[in-house]
């Protein structure tokens, strides 16, 4: 048997090892954490369509909006109000950017522009975490979009009369919802 003299060295030794082991153990677990992205929180994203669209010269591939497209975008501005949105995306086309400027100068955010073809949704998600956006598109790209952050294929191509739809996408701790309402519009018809 060892006296105690000479289990204290072997005791300190055991003791260094253990520290060394449970310090590596809590770095190891911090870089399995710092590797996978958490993504909690609320994201809300409103995607709708651009307003009525100027169809008078059917040559012109970036119409500006009529009288009625004005009144719509001056509509979406007052459907938003009360929703403290942190960006606003929009194509870069006359009748988008003008569906997106009410909007915009209601709120005092500068219109981000994208290209739908481009959008890497996972980067986009991550860029607008915890955020409550809108985003401004078209008959084929706003419910694509809507798709895209969803994950799933649940919502199909507009028809060309439909510019009153609103897709409401919650993502909630990584988890999304949505819907899709239709909102009327009491706007004046001088097209």
């Amino acid at each position: 048997m060892m006296n105690q003299s000479a289990m204290k060295p072997i005791k300190l030794v055991l003791l260094a090892l253990f520290f060394i082991n449970f310090i590596n153990c809590k770095e190891d677990k911090k870089e399995d954490l710092e590797a996978v992205p958490v993504e909690t929180g609320v994201s809300t994203f409103y995607l709708v369509r651009h307003a009525e669209k100027d169809r008078s010269d059917d040559q012109n591939p970036d119409p500006e909006l009529t009288q009625t497209g004005y009144g719509r975008a001056m509509h979406w501005a007052e459907i938003v109000r009360d929703i403290q949105l942190d960006a606003i995306y929009s194509t870069d086309y006359n009748r988008t950017s003008m569906t997106a400027s009410p909007t915009s100068v209601k709120q005092d955010i500068d219109v981000q522009y994208y290209n739908p073809q481009d959008v890497d949704i996972e980067q986009f998600k991550l860029d607008n975490l915890n955020k409550n956006v809108l985003v401004v598109g078209h008959s084929n790209t706003t419910p694509n979009f809507a798709n895209q952050l969803l994950g799933e294929e649940l919502y199909h191509q507009l028809d060309d009369t439909d510019n009153g739809s609103l897709f409401i996408v919650q993502i909630v701790n990584g988890v999304a919802t949505s819907q899709q309402l239709h909102f009327d519009c009491n706007c004046p018809v001088r097209d």
